[in-house]
């Protein structure tokens, strides 16, 4: 049942989501809904949620062994297909059932806010844990893991709104570069704040300012 859900919930969003569709969908009785889940409709969305997130994690390692030379655009562009290779074959209804349940019920029940969090955590570790293992550094893995995330994500919403894979297809081009290019090298040190006009480093130039004054030396003199 909690695989039921998400189906639903991925396809129609939580609020459309009924019990009675859900034990329909199983093909369960429906009084075994209140055995299962004694805590109602909260706790069947939040174990659908948590299922959608391990199975999203899950499939980053089955990706991955799938590729005969793994690199970050590979296993970017393998994310991407599950999404394109569904819309081409079964149109565009279903979404991402995590993303789905953020919209409709984070901001209203804390519970499934947690849950939700806790899926999407679970799912960037599993990115990031694949990223280093394809030499990426450590400390880049985990900010480009949210990066091909938030950009699978937005992607997702665009072509089911558009009715096209185009959207899929253009993150997965224009961020494969950026991906690759992040094997073996640190995260680029962020430059600091620019200087106003006619300001200067403190220290710098009072060393001839000293000699410029009394006695000529570069050291202050007693009176």
């Amino acid at each position: 049942m909690v695989f039921s859900a998400a189906q639903l919930i991925r396809r129609d969003g939580v609020g459309a989501t009924g019990m009675r569709d859900v034990a329909a969908h199983a093909g369960a009785p429906r009084g075994s809904l209140q055995h299962y889940f004694p805590g109602g409709k909260e706790q069947l969305v939040n174990e659908a949620v948590g299922w959608a997130g391990g199975y999203a994690a899950d499939r980053v390692g089955r990706f991955v062994a799938a590729l005969p030379e793994p690199t970050p655009s590979r296993l970017f562009a393998a994310m991407v297909r599950q999404w394109t290779d569904e819309y081409a074959s079964a149109g565009f209804a279903g979404g991402c059932p995590v993303a789905a349940a953020t919209v409709d019920r984070a901001g209203a029940a804390e519970p499934t806010r947690q849950a939700v969090a806790a899926a999407f955590t679970r799912w960037t570790e599993a990115v990031a844990a694949a990223l280093v293992g394809m030499g990426v550094p450590r400390e880049r893995a985990a900010s480009l893991s949210t990066v091909m995330i938030s950009a699978l994500e937005g992607a997702i919403l665009l072509a089911r709104a558009e009715r096209d894979v185009r959207p899929l297809t253009a993150v997965a081009r224009e961020l494969g570069p950026l991906l690759d290019a992040a094997v073996g090298r640190p995260r680029p040190e962020q430059p600091g704040p620019e200087r106003p006009p006619g300001d200067r480093e403190p220290g710098r130039g009072d060393e001839g300012r000293s000699q410029e004054g009394g006695g000529g030396r570069g050291t202050p003199t007693a009176d």
